[in-house]
């Protein structure tokens, strides 16, 4: 049960600073989010003091003093980078099979990690961080975030077949949102065309021109929301700027706010 203290404090403060236990300190690197609730349940956790034994326990990160085991955790900055990733790097933290990702283009001691995918042959614009509320509304469908990609692929698709995307399209995984499509340029044997989606399934732009009759032969992500590749060499990355990361937040309605789930 929480004591009188514990509820004075939840009570006592707007929620929208406050945030999970757990969360901040998986953010701050220490376990999984699931072993922290082990670690918060077997006793090793106080908030300014107070052993605390509620996973569900809500702290403002910004003013409380936590510890684990008796050390004072230390929270990192939030950081936003972006990368222009070449083909050939899986995007993962890790791979067992010990092959190339995109945490080999990264040199940073902050750990951070990429919001959503590109797939080994795709290449173009990838977002790193450490902010999980913001990943994690960036990646939900239901925020509807932009990705345009500009894809060469063979044949030449007929403005039938390219209103198939626009409406939407079904996939084995069921149907897409409606898509923006441009057609760009008309090649000896393959076309460029520009597709905006608002969704990240597994390979969703490869799928979709499938469907319609059309490999991909290159795929590139060239917009990421309001985020562009402009002066970025491939395998280049570089910190995204006080304004673009507003940008970002004011797209999936986190302006000013704090998660506290």
């Amino acid at each position: 049960m929480k004591n009188e203290k514990t509820e004075q404090q939840i009570n006592s403060r707007p929620d929208r600073y406050l945030q999970r236990l757990q969360k901040v300190m998986a953010e701050a690197g220490v376990a999984s989010r699931r072993k922290c609730e082990k670690l918060i349940a077997e006793g090793k956790v106080r908030v300014n003091g107070e052993i605390i034994s509620e996973p569900g326990f809500k702290v403002d990160s910004s003013k409380d003093t936590i510890e684990v085991e008796g050390q004072i955790l230390t929270l990192p900055n939030k950081v936003y980078l972006l990368l222009n990733k070449p083909t050939g790097y899986l995007t993962s933290v890790s791979d067992p099979f010990e092959r190339s990702t995109v945490m080999d283009l990264i040199k940073e001691d902050t750990r951070v990690f990429p919001v959503g995918r590109l797939d080994k042959d795709t290449e173009g614009l990838l977002v790193f961080t450490n902010d999980g509320e913001l990943a994690n509304r960036l990646m939900h469908p239901s925020f509807k975030f932009k990705k345009t990609y500009v894809a060469e692929v063979e044949g030449s698709p007929t403005q039938e077949s390219l209103g198939r995307l626009r409406r939407g399209i079904q996939l084995d995984d069921g149907i897409t949102y409606p898509a923006e499509v441009n057609f760009l340029k008309k090649r000896d044997k393959s076309s460029v065309i520009e597709i905006s989606i608002s969704e990240g399934r597994k390979r969703q732009v490869r799928r979709m021109f499938k469907s319609i009759g059309h490999d991909v032969i290159k795929l590139r992500r060239v917009n990421y929301g309001p985020l562009t590749l402009e002066g970025l060499k491939l395998s280049e990355y570089r910190y995204l700027t006080n304004m673009e990361v507003k940008s970002l937040k004011k797209a999936i309605n986190l302006e000013g706010k704090e998660e506290i789930l």
